[in-house]
């Protein structure tokens, strides 16, 4: 059977042009894979390093708070009790070095974001 089509010039020419499209289908199927993969692991880094640092600091943030509110709710609550203790050393660093976190965590979030934005960009000129 398959003898009889390849020897009519016509069939043979569309049986390859079918074959050419669907390797053409299957390569614009595997870039478009690839491009998808690269998106969302960048979209995964840039999301894992918000909720990173967004955790830091709503810990960090919601531990003062909550010995403000209990200072705040003791009976003793008198004007002169009302002034705040100077932070210690070890709270200063502390504070530092979840500031040094953060922009790090959003540093490189922006570069991550940079670069998608610049290969989105290059993409869309191309096309």
């Amino acid at each position: 059977m398959e003898l009889l089509e390849t020897q009519d010039p016509e069939k043979r020419r569309l049986l390859e042009t079918s074959h050419r499209h669907r390797q053409e289908m299957e390569r614009e199927l595997k870039d478009i894979s690839q491009k998808t993969e690269s998106v969302l692991k960048n979209a995964l880094i840039i999301g894992g390093a918000l909720a990173v640092t967004y955790v830091v600091v709503s810990h960090l943030s919601s531990s003062k708070s909550k010995k403000k509110k209990l200072k705040d709710e003791t009976p003793e609550n008198s004007k002169s009790g009302l002034e705040e203790e100077a932070p210690s050393l070890l709270s200063k660093i502390g504070d530092k070095a979840m500031n040094m976190a953060a922009l790090l965590l959003l540093d490189l979030a922006k570069e991550k974001l940079s670069e998608y934005l610049q290969t989105a960009k290059s993409k869309n000129e191309d096309s």
